[in-house]
């Protein structure tokens, strides 16, 4: 099922984990007009950046999000959040940068550790833009980006 026009649903639910697990993640028909919004907003992220954008994680059920460690109100629960990489355009951090000097409208955008970038469309739309430092722990923090 196509998202919008460079997007589908397969690329928004594909995981890794949840196919080694068996874990299901199937967005419920809401979280899928939901998802279809976020790719109409990764659409202008697209074009700014001039290259295809491979989606790393979209759309996670509630069951591959608590399994995978992730936040507790993770924007990508809902359909609002996805991560991505535009290998061609640059580094999550031109790629940041460029998105946060455009104009589009964004709730969080975060450089995660230099490997790619979390882009959230939460109607908020707060444009908190950071960057994630990541401990040998395995435990985050997040500044500011700059």
């Amino acid at each position: 099922m196509k998202l919008s026009e460079h997007f589908t649903l397969a690329e928004f639910t594909q995981s890794s984990t949840a196919l080694r697990t068996g874990i299901k993640n199937i967005p419920s028909p809401n979280q899928i007009g939901i998802l279809k919004q976020t790719a109409e907003q990764l659409e202008q992220v697209r074009e700014l950046l001039g290259y295809p954008i491979f989606i790393t994680s979209g759309y996670r059920s509630p069951t591959l999000n608590r399994f995978i460690g992730g936040s507790v109100n993770s924007a990508h629960c809902l359909g609002y959040a996805v991560d991505f990489k535009c290998p061609q355009f640059g580094n999550p951090i031109d790629i940041v940068q460029k998105i946060k000097d455009s104009g589009i409208k964004y709730d969080q955008l975060i450089n995660e550790g230099n490997s790619w970038v979390h882009a959230s469309f939460d109607p908020r739309m707060r444009q908190e833009t950071l960057s994630a430092l990541f401990d040998n722990k395995g435990g985050v923090k997040y500044r500011p980006f700059v």
